[in-house]
């Protein structure tokens, strides 16, 4: 069997950034057709050996090895829009001297639903991060790198990028928070843990069960460095003072044990997480009665009910823009209705996590935000905390204590933003998108708190696997625009919410003046798009088809480049699916166009 030769390697690689080294001796192989997620700890390094594998970063040493002619795509956690619109910024995803392939650009947007036009100055969080993922994707490369693709989209978005990768044909990295996404994309895992790469070949659902056994075997492995350690502790006792000058070789290989064992049962410090309740609420905490909000003549919010009890954990989920923040502070009495009631229960306190980190002044040290600019000490739960051992739970080196809040990292305002909600007393947690941002880790521990928290918790999050977990209901902005309440969490949600509802029958009517119902006369936006382009694109593929056929037709090119005649082929079979699929595509909309115009 022929073994094709890897896309990209790294081979021993050091990286230190002039301190600690973040990566000893790292060796890893992405082959054609990888899918491999990318896990570990916050602050393992990550993203750092995502640009390294980029070639973004350099290395302290070790060996970097690209295949020749691959092209890498990387989207990097904190993405930069450049150029005078969005479509600017995504053309600069395609290959030189692809010009003629501008409505790859058109098409990769239309999936996104992103306006070319816009200016990147202009867009939102989620709109940014959809910006950056059609400039990885339009130029279709050899090697997709993902860190954090999901971070601050909606569920749609996510649902069209786990389709999209699932279909790349190229080889793919990924970091993510987001389990449900990893479960799904994943074939192969790469665990970074202290400095080096482990590699799995199945996908992320395997990693609990795989990372046990690994764990598991170090743990045999510590309890033999155990056993050699009484046993040259014994020695030194009786020996040592009477061989000194002998056996100092002896002594020192001891040390270098105790270290060994002292580094390797060393892990990573957790954030420590602590919800309180506060004083009880009285049974029903909100009661909205055919609640309706609008915005000029946009209506977000329609003739909307429902009862939370005490205890109750709801999930909202939706698009973004569908008004699930308006929906939320409809709920808590922070924005009044345009008509329904809202009847908020009694003894309610409310903290609540803004996801546009308003509650935090960009310009305020860590400290004083934590203290309100009083003295060293935060109330936590009602007892004093020194304001720095606070923020160590919540995994902040103690420099950072005076360091500005726009000095810190999207996770790092997310944390500190937690430190100060979780620090109050509350009975009625609302959060609002909480989950970006934030690592595995992390979320595993907001999990258990929430888990543990006794009051009553609203939540909007676009992560299945959190919501899963979590929530007792959801209520959802669905696709026709009404909002609807569900018992359980998300995959509960998918199990319950009913079909699209048909379009019902117009009533019966007297032949002699029945309507004749109303039909589509022109083809939509997008099909008259595609129906524009594709003629130009069907010519180009068919030009590069042809000269791909005359490179094969050398009866040399074989012998002089195997690996070249390999590409080639690959390539021609790629096109000549391609040329398939917008034929058929263009007959199809031209059918239509034919069958509309009468």
């Amino acid at each position: 069997m022929t073994i094709s030769p890897p896309l990209l390697s790294l081979r021993d690689v050091f990286v230190t950034f002039g301190g600690t080294p973040l990566f000893t001796g790292v060796t890893l192989v992405v082959g054609r057709g990888d899918k491999a997620c990318l896990v570990g700890r916050n602050g393992s390094g990550k993203s750092t050996l995502l640009k390294v594998m980029a070639g973004e970063v350099a290395t302290d040493s070790g060996e970097r090895f690209v295949h020749p002619g691959i092209r890498i795509a990387h989207l990097p956690q904190d993405p930069k829009i450049t150029g005078a619109s969005v479509a600017e910024h995504v053309a600069q995803g395609l290959p030189p001297g692809a010009e003629d392939q501008r409505y790859r650009v058109d098409a990769v947007l239309a999936g996104l639903g992103l306006d070319g036009a816009r200016d990147p100055a202009a867009l939102s969080g989620g709109e940014s991060r959809r910006a950056a993922i059609a400039r990885a994707l339009v130029g279709e490369p050899d090697v997709l790198l993902l860190d954090e693709p999901t971070n601050h989209l909606d569920l749609p978005t996510i649902l069209w990028l786990e389709q999209e990768v699932l279909a790349f044909k190229g080889a793919l990295v990924a970091i993510s928070h987001d389990r449900r996404f990893l479960e799904q994309i994943s074939a192969q895992t790469l665990w970074l843990d202290r400095g080096i790469v482990r590699r799995n070949e199945k996908g992320f659902a395997d990693f609990a069960r795989w990372s046990e056994e690994v764990l598991a075997a170090e743990e045999a492995e510590l309890e033999r460095m155990d056993k050699r350690l009484a046993a040259e502790t014994h020695w030194l006792h009786r020996g040592v003072t009477a061989r000194r000058r002998r056996n100092m070789g002896r002594l020192r290989a001891l040390v270098q044990l105790r270290k060994e064992r002292a580094a390797r049962t060393a892990g990573p410090r957790q954030v420590k997480m602590e919800a309180e309740s506060g004083g009880v609420s009285g049974r029903l905490v909100i009661e909205a009665e055919n609640v309706a909000k609008a915005f000029g003549e946009h209506t977000v919010v329609n003739d909307f009910s429902t009862r939370i009890l005490r205890g109750d954990r709801v999930g909202l989920i939706g698009p973004n823009g569908a008004g699930k923040t308006t929906l939320l502070r409809l709920l808590t009495g922070d924005l009044a209705p345009d008509s329904g009631t809202v009847r908020l229960g009694t003894n309610l306190s409310v903290a609540y996590f803004d996801q546009r980190r308003e509650g935090l002044d960009p310009e305020a040290t860590v400290w004083n935000t934590l203290t309100d600019g009083a003295g060293d000490q935060v109330m936590v739960r009602g007892r004093p905390r020194h304001v720095v051992g606070y923020l160590r739970d919540f995994l902040f080196e103690d420099r950072q204590a005076h360091s500005p809040v726009k000095a810190l990292s999207g996770g790092e305002r997310n944390r500190l933003l937690l430190a100060k909600l979780l620090a109050r007393p509350a009975n009625l947690l609302v959060l609002d998108e909480p989950t970006n941002d934030l690592d595995m880790d992390t979320l595993d521990l907001l999990e258990e708190t929430l888990a543990d928290y006794s009051g009553t918790l609203l939540v909007v999050s676009h992560d299945r696997d959190f919501l899963d977990r979590l929530v007792t209901s959801v209520i959802a902005f669905e696709s026709d625009g009404e909002i609807r309440e569900y018992a359980g969490g998300y995959t509960d949600y998918l199990a319950q919410r009913p079909p699209s509802k048909p379009v019902p029958p117009p009533p019966a009517r007297d032949k002699a003046t029945a309507e004749r119902p109303r039909q589509r006369t022109r083809l939509s936006y997008k099909d008259q798009r595609d129906l524009e382009l594709l003629p130009a694109h069907i010519d180009g593929v068919q030009a590069e088809i042809a000269a791909l056929e005359a490179r094969l037709s050398d009866p040399a090119f074989y012998g002089r480049d195997p690996a070249g005649f390999a590409d080639v082929t690959q390539r021609l079979a790629t096109l000549r699916n391609d040329l398939a699929a917008a034929e058929e595509r263009w007959l199809e909309l031209e059918i239509k166009r034919e069958e509309l115009a009468g």
